[in-house]
């Protein structure tokens, strides 16, 4: 009985509040995520040949995040999941940066 009621339910509005959230919020996450990476990854932030890498690290990261979007109930919850991965993102980025440059 319920699952016929949800597969009668129309098609949500809020589509483009995800697809908002992840281009947006998700290249930023993905922005993040790489420079975690250029970090933490093999050799540090001063290995020679990891720029390029880093670099065409964001789109994938990017695509898969705006790829499983929507796989989110609300574009509320997208957006919402998306900022706060952004400021737990951002403050990792922000201590390992720190802590790098402090040794």
């Amino acid at each position: 009985m319920e699952n016929k009621e949800q597969k009668n339910k129309p098609m949500r509005a809020d589509w483009w509040t995800k697809t908002l959230s992840g281009m947006v919020l998700g290249f930023t996450l993905a922005l993040a995520v790489s420079g975690l990476f250029a970090w933490l990854g093999p050799g540090g932030i001063a290995a020679p040949q990891k720029v390029q890498f880093v670099m065409w690290l964001i789109t994938p990261i990017w695509m898969l995040i705006l790829s499983m979007i929507y796989l989110v109930r609300t574009g509320l919850r997208a957006l919402t999941g998306l900022l706060i991965a952004n400021a737990l993102a951002y403050a990792l980025l922000f201590l390992v940066k720190t802590w790098s440059g402090s040794q």
